[in-house]
C-alpha cells in the first residue's frame, strides 16, 4: 500500500486490515512464539505441527504487515518481533479471553443450576 493511501485511508480501516493480519490461528502461534524469543524457522515447525510451505507462507504475510523482521544465519533463517508491544497485544487478548469465557463458564453454571430445580 503506498503512502498516499495509507494517509487518505481512515484509521478504522487500518485498524481492520491489522487485525484481519491476526486473524489466523498459525500467525496468532508464531507471533506467540516470537513473543519469548527469536526463533529460527526449523524450530518453529515441530512446534507448529504445518508443513514448511504453509508456515512460509503466514511469514510472508507477517513480514509484508511489518509485525516479524527475518535474518539470515548461514542456512537458518530467523525471525523476530519488530515491536514488542505485539507481545503485550496477545497478553492482553488473552487477558480479555479469560474474562469472557469466565463470564461464560458462570452463565452455564446457572443454567445448569436452573434446569436441574424443580419447578415452582
Amino acid at each position: 500500500m503506498g503512502e498516499a493511501v495509507r494517509m487518505s485511508t481512515p484509521l478504522y480501516q487500518l485498524k481492520a486490515e491489522f487485525f484481519k493480519t491476526l486473524g489466523h490461528p498459525v500467525r496468532i502461534r508464531v507471533l506467540e512464539l516470537l513473543s519469548v524469543r527469536e526463533h529460527a524457522v526449523s524450530e518453529m515447525l515441530p512446534q507448529l505441527g504445518v508443513e514448511p510451505a504453509h508456515l512460509s507462507q503466514q511469514l510472508a504475510v507477517l513480514r509484508r504487515a511489518n509485525l516479524v523482521v527475518a535474518r539470515r544465519e548461514g542456512a537458518a533463517v530467523h525471525y523476530s518481533l519488530t515491536d514488542p508491544r505485539v507481545a503485550e497485544l496477545l497478553a492482553v487478548a488473552r487477558a480479555i479471553l479469560s474474562g469472557v469465557l469466565a463470564g461464560q463458564a458462570e452463565l452455564l453454571a446457572d443454567l445448569r443450576a436452573a434446569t436441574s430445580e424443580p419447578p415452582a
